[in-house]
């Protein structure tokens, strides 16, 4: 029995010794009488986005009959992630009963948060992506609106000619008519207000014709 926990002892020492040697200052001796450590684990080494600390308490008799007593520490992880982690740990304490599972425990630990990086970029690159989209609609939909001035300019110029449509004709005033050799002279005269009723008065186009024939006369 004393052989036996001087072998586990021994693997403890072992083992701690190598994690102390792979992660350097990540590895934490809290007390080494009571076998108490921790190491902060991160997804990145170069910029962490989500970190943990794995604190643990190895039993004497670890790893031969017993699994280390652990716990995670992180603000972050909560109910079903906090359960799929530690369910994951367990899985692999099953796997290798008996063997010294640490180094296992703090690549799984490290794993979960690099997914979990990975994720989050995901939802974040989504949710960047729809918000590009929703601007180039809103761009789009502001090329597409109507200049309502130019309608609101050519609505008045339809009621401008409506309303001319609506105008009375000037009335026409004669002159006596006026004979000089063998060409006969007659005034018009009307007061007219727009063009239009130039176009429209009947006697116009006669009026004009005469003064056509008077001037080569």
């Amino acid at each position: 029995m004393a052989y036996q926990d001087m072998g586990d002892l021994q693997s403890q020492v072992d083992e701690i010794e190598a994690l102390s040697s792979i992660y350097g200052d990540e590895w934490c001796v809290i007390d080494e009488a009571s076998r108490i450590f921790c190491i902060k684990i991160s997804d990145s080494s170069d910029h962490p986005k989500w970190t943990a600390c794995l604190q643990t308490i190895l039993p004497p008799d670890y790893p031969s009959r017993a699994p280390p007593l652990y716990q995670i520490n992180a603000g972050w992880l909560r109910g079903p992630e906090r359960m799929e982690l530690s369910n994951s740990l367990e899985e692999i304490y099953l796997e290798n009963a008996g063997e010294s599972i640490l180094y296992l425990w703090v690549e799984k630990i490290r794993e979960f948060l690099v997914e979990k990086s990975q994720s989050s970029d995901l939802v974040e690159e989504s949710e960047l992506r729809k918000t590009m989209v929703t601007e180039e609609e809103d761009v789009a939909d502001e090329g597409d609106l109507l200049d309502y001035s130019v309608l609101k300019n050519t609505e008045q110029a339809h009621l401008f000619v409506d309303q001319l449509g609506d105008e009375e004709l000037p009335e026409i005033k004669h002159g006596e008519p006026i004979t000089e050799r063998r060409s006969t002279f007659q005034s018009h005269l009307a007061l007219v207000v727009s063009p239009k009723q130039v176009c429209e008065t009947p006697q116009s186009s006669a009026i004009t014709s005469h003064l056509a024939v008077a001037s080569t006369g």
